[in-house]
């Protein structure tokens, strides 16, 4: 039996509980938005990698492959980054890796195995943080998905995850509207899944610099650029 590591949207942090997971797998499938070429070389000191750009990935990524098409452990594989650049013609594929969303996704067309494995990096408001372990032997394919949040909530007691949050300007506009309707700190904590902490900060900075908009706080608060 052969296992196959399947992870995306990294954004620059590898977890312990995702190393753990892939210290037991023979290959490696990163789907993109990797954000820094220190993941990539931890990586393919585990497994051998395969891996395409996603959006998020700049000028150092630029000789990275958008699509890829590869043999791995008897399967027919296809990676890119973003669900919507998916060939309409899949024929003779086994399985379709990609990622960009962030949520997990697993379904079986025409004998065809789609995967998306979520995302394993920092963590957006609630969102789970996943990844998947393929599983080939014998011409059948099993697919265990990989709860990293759970893990890495037990660990963690939870405080370290709160200062994970990920935001895109599309949510931090959503918070500075509620800012504007006078939510309460607690409100908005509440509301998004953030830590009271991080929702003061938020609300500091929109208050105290008129003219300030949702990119403008997400430049000051220094997090990581949208998907």
């Amino acid at each position: 039996m052969k296992r196959i590591g399947v992870l995306s949207d990294t954004h620059g942090k590898l977890r312990e509980e995702v190393l753990q997971i892939l210290r037991e797998c023979d290959v490696i499938l990163h789907a993109g938005d990797i954000n820094t070429p220190q993941v990539l070389e931890r990586l393919r000191e585990i497994a051998p990698l395969y891996v395409v750009r996603g959006n998020a990935d700049k000028e150092w990524a630029e000789e990275l492959p958008q699509t890829l098409s590869a043999e791995v452990c008897g399967l027919r594989v296809f990676m890119v980054h973003n669900k919507k650049e998916i060939p309409a013609d899949l024929t003779g594929y086994d399985l379709v890796i990609y990622g960009h969303s962030h949520k997990y996704e697993e379904r079986r067309e025409e004998n065809r195995l789609y995967l998306n494995p979520g995302s394993c990096g920092p963590r957006r408001f609630s969102q789970p943080v996943t990844m998947a372990v393929v599983e080939v032997e014998e011409g059948e394919i099993r697919v265990w998905k990989k709860d990293i949040a759970q893990q890495a909530t037990e660990a963690t007691a939870g405080s370290c995850e709160q200062k994970e949050t990920v935001f895109t300007e599309k949510e931090l506009r959503a918070i500075l509207r509620d800012v504007d309707k006078g939510k309460s700190v607690s409100e908005i904590a509440a509301k998004y899944g953030i830590s009271r902490e991080m929702a003061e900060q938020i609300c500091r900075l929109y208050l105290t610099h008129p003219g300030i908009d949702a990119a403008g706080v997400k430049e000051k608060m220094a997090m990581p650029r949208d998907r």
